[in-house]
């Protein structure tokens, strides 16, 4: 309440109206005095207005750029992503491929006796009668290198 202590209440309006119009060269001077105090920084405000709108133009533009560039769904995120995308087209080119290869192989041998005869063969080791099956030896592991120094030795 001391902030409002000079402030008076008024039994009558036409004690308020009173009031405004003694009290109205004191505003108009107040007025005066800020609009005086504001003129010079209006001023120059009004004569870099384009300047002004020319960096805040300039910053909004940059920030979208940046936003565009690498923002979460932005240009870099989107070439990882097409990359990976193009990487698993491929894989499934090549799995597709793959199974299409195994369903010609099963089909083969549930159909073509020449291809059940060819696996028994390859795989069982299956001859016809008066044939020999010549199998080669497994290959012997090589022998690793001997330490180059003795201080490797334990």
């Amino acid at each position: 309440m001391k902030r409002f202590s000079n402030i008076t209440k008024l039994s009558r309006p036409e004690d308020g109206l009173r009031a405004v119009i003694e009290h109205a060269p004191q505003a108009g001077a107040m007025a005066a005095s800020w609009m005086e105090r504001l003129r010079p920084p209006a001023m120059r405000l009004y004569a870099l207005r384009r300047r002004i709108v020319t960096v805040a133009v300039a910053v909004a533009a940059a920030s979208l750029l940046g936003h565009v560039m690498f923002g979460a769904n932005g240009w870099v995120v989107y070439r990882q992503k097409r990359a990976e995308y193009e990487a698993l087209q491929k894989q499934i080119e090549k799995v597709q491929q793959d199974n299409n290869r195994y369903t010609q192989q099963i089909q083969g041998l549930q159909s073509d006796e020449k291809a059940i005869e060819k696996e028994a063969r390859e795989q069982l080791g299956y001859a016809k009668a008066g044939e020999y099956v010549y199998v080669a030896p497994a290959p012997v592991p090589a022998k690793p290198a001997p330490p180059a120094n003795r201080s490797a030795r334990k």
